[in-house]
Order: structure tokens, then sequence, then C-alpha cells
């Protein structure tokens, strides 16, 4: 039983994060599908863009909202079902593999045939309920390079090495470890064209258009 409803959560974990905001948005506010336009992500900077800052804001919090949510789902869980239907120390674990899930939903959604965003939004929501000192620490670090390069993209990636550095260096638990290091190689994944283009020096900055909207 207690693998059921650990396949359950995390199922409601990748359902979340599949709910596709930036598609939805581009959609009702521009009658468009993002995905032809811009880099072709479903993410707040490509809503941006495409759509505008109002609907980018509310991409982005969305995008955080269902990341939290599918953590905070996890501690409900066991806040409210009986602790003999899941060992308490399991918790930790399912809730970052809840996340992962959601996290994967954020960038495959089934709602898309399998496409998305890149995953960063979705990534630091899970962080803020594991620990918001990371996560606050790994905003500033992307802050501050944004507010250096201009670059997005090259933001997200010194974020991607700070959650790592920062859960070292905090001491966190196994799990949360784990999490920044799946998540932060999958990230990088996910941003292989933009590392790409950075090493071309073609990287759009914040109010820069893609030479190429094929590119994703």
């Amino acid at each position: 039983m207690a693998w059921v409803i650990s396949g359950l959560l995390c199922l409601v974990g990748y359902g979340l994060g599949s709910i596709p905001t930036g598609y939805l948005v581009g959609r009702v506010f521009k009658g468009i599908d993002i995905r032809e336009h811009g880099s072709g992500s479903t993410g707040a900077t490509n809503v941006l863009r495409t759509v505008g800052k109002t609907a980018a804001i509310f991409v982005l919090m969305t995008d955080l909202g269902k990341a939290i949510l599918s953590v905070v789902m996890v501690k409900w869980f066991y806040l409210l079902a009986p602790t003999e239907l899941v060992p308490l120390d399991w918790k930790p674990w399912l809730m970052v593999i809840a996340a992962m899930f959601a996290v994967l939903g954020h960038s495959k959604s089934i709602f898309l045939n399998f496409t998305g965003g890149k995953s960063v939004a979705a990534g630091l929501g899970v962080l803020f309920v594991l620990n918001p000192l990371v996560a606050l620490g790994t905003l500033t670090s992307f802050l501050l390079m944004l507010s250096f390069s201009k670059i997005v993209s090259l933001s997200s990636l010194t974020g991607v090495i700070a959650v790592n550095i920062l859960m070292i260096w905090l001491h966190q638990p196994l799990p949360y470890c784990i999490f920044a290091l799946v998540v932060g190689i999958y990230v990088m994944v996910r941003h292989r064209t933009n590392i790409s283009r950075l090493l071309e020096g073609k990287e759009p900055r914040i109010g820069q258009k893609l030479q190429n909207s094929s590119l994703s």
C-alpha cells in the first residue's frame, strides 16, 4: 500500500507540474501557441518576450505555486493520513521525488505532447518549501547575475551552481542535496541550446529577440 500511495502522490505532483500555464496565457491573451514563438518555451521568460510583463509575472507566480503545492501535498498527507500507511522516514524522500515529478511535468507536460518550460521556476518553488534560506540564496545569485548580464539563461545556470553549494554548505539532508544535484543537471540539459548560444556570444539579453525563433 505504501508504494501505491507514494506512486499516486508522485503522479499528482507530475499532474500539477504539467499544468501548462504559459501556453494557456498565450492562448488567452494573444490567441497564439507560445511554443511557436520566441524560444519555444512555455516559461515566464518566453512569455515576457512574447506576451508581456503582466502575463510573465502571472506565469512565474503560478509556476512557483504549482511546484510548491507538489511538496506541500506530501506534507499534508503525513498530517492527515494514518501514519502506518507510509513510513515516516520516507517523508523527505517522497517530498523530493514528488517535487522532481512536478519539475519534469513543467518541462514535459502531458497536456502539451511532452513539451514545456525550462523548469527553473518549478525548481525554485520547491526550494522555498525544502529550505527558504537556500531558496533565497539561489534567487539572490540569479538576480545578481541578471543585473550584471541581463541574460536570463546565464542567471539560471548561476542559480544551479549556487543551490548545490548552498545545500552542502548549510548541511542539508541527503534527499535535498540529491534534489539540487539531479534537478540542477536537468535544468542544464534543458538549457543546452542556450549554453551553445552563450558560447557563441549570441544569447539574447532581456528585451532582445532571438535571431532564429525556431531555437528552443
